[in-house]
């Protein structure tokens, strides 16, 4: 085990070590004597562990980073930057674009225009084979489909620019089923029986809000959560524009320039936010401003269904994703918090908070490549809400 090095040697995480270490990564040296003693009034995030972090960035494997924290009655959140990163950046989200995915699905279920335990095949007959036709709606959220994996989706291997490459959503499901196939995968995992964390499920839940609605999912998307919510900072890109808002960071994986980049995630991890935004969709999301009784309920609920092995993104052999596209998370000091991690290359971003909204935080990391992002995450999260218990 190798030690961090000196931009993460002094980080705080309420006297506990990060429970979350990817094989290879460095752990960092956490002491519970090096935090500032809180005065009345004052919230610690304000003066110590996030701070503490963001001081000591640049550094190889994160070369920028900006975090949002928010809560405790204030009205002013408070925002802290290292490197070249705007406060008020737009990046992009990744796989955070799955809880706006799982919401407009859950509205369109409230509307009776889904139905949430029906197989997806009554919708999807052309796209879902019938070797997975029992597989319904809700299993598509909450990933407990059994569907395989994706499969010819744009990466390194492809080459210079590879992140420049596209792909329709209809190709990534389609590219999925074929390689199963062709792999000889056999039987389907049996539907609702393991949770496994797979992006092709809401590539199908994203067509899915097409075929019933009749209109793009960009525009029911916008129609729905964006233009009611005031998120003047979100969007999600047509497929041939590779742009980001200014301001923005510029971001590099290796050598390699990669802020401009094809959204071809699209309602799976395609969409551009800022901090302030997702935090005000969250917000709303939380306090069921966007869904009725019903269908809020099923935000934050969690199949009760092992985690299999490769679900990496669960801890402990327990599934930690809910129907309404959240990961819950109980960190160091046992405060369990909700929310959503999400990257694209050159950028690692999340959106957690606890159920009450009293302490929330959204950021957004620049990873270089050169290692794993992973301690820095969770480090960033455990800092946010050390003193939250």
């Amino acid at each position: 085990m190798r030690r961090c090095p000196s931009a993460l040697r002094r980080l705080v995480v309420t006297g506990a070590a990060l429970a979350v270490i990817t094989s290879g990564a460095c752990v960092p040296v956490v002491t519970a004597s090096a935090v500032p003693q809180r005065s009345a009034g004052a919230a610690s995030w304000e003066s110590a562990p996030v701070r503490e972090l963001l001081a000591r960035l640049p550094d190889r494997v994160v070369a920028g980073a900006l975090v949002r924290v928010a809560g405790d009655g204030r009205a002013t959140p408070w925002t802290g930057t290292a490197g070249e990163v705007p406060r008020d950046a737009h990046f992009r989200i990744g796989s955070v674009t799955k809880t706006f995915t799982s919401t407009v699905v859950l509205q369109l279920a409230a509307e009776h225009r889904i139905v949430i335990d029906a197989p997806v095949r009554r919708y999807l007959p052309d796209l879902v084979p019938a070797a997975y036709g029992t597989v319904t709606v809700r299993q598509l959220l909450d990933h407990t489909s059994g569907l395989p994996a994706p499969a010819g989706i744009p990466g390194p291997a492809d080459g210079p620019g590879w992140w420049r490459k596209s792909v329709s959503p209809q190709d990534v499901v389609r590219g999925a089923f074929a390689a199963a196939e062709s792999q000889g995968a056999g039987q389907p995992t049996e539907p609702g029986s393991v949770q496994q964390y797979n992006g092709v499920n809401t590539f199908v839940a994203g067509l899915l809000v097409e075929k019933v609605t009749g209109r793009t999912f960009k525009d029911e998307l916008t129609r729905r959560l964006i233009r009611p919510l005031g998120l003047r900072d979100t969007s999600l890109p047509a497929p041939d524009d590779m742009s980001v808002p200014a301001p923005h960071a510029r971001v590099h994986v290796g050598t390699d320039e990669v802020t401009e980049q094809s959204p071809w995630a699209w309602a799976e991890g395609g969409m551009i936010s800022t901090a302030a935004d997702l935090d005000r969709f969250t917000t709303a999301l939380f306090r069921g401003r966007l869904l009725p009784p019903a269908q809020q309920k099923l935000v934050f609920t969690v199949p009760d269904v092992p985690s299999a092995p490769t679900n990496t993104n669960c801890i402990n052999g327990t599934s930690c994703f809910s129907v309404g596209g959240l990961m819950r998370v109980t960190l160091d000091n046992g405060v369990t918090v909700w929310g959503k991690t999400g990257s694209r290359p050159g950028w690692t971003n999340g959106v957690f908070a606890t159920r009450d909204l009293r302490r929330r935080v959204a950021y957004s990391l620049n990873p270089t490549g050169a290692a794993s992002e992973r301690p820095y995450v969770m480090a960033v999260v455990n800092s946010a809400f050390a003193d939250a218990g």
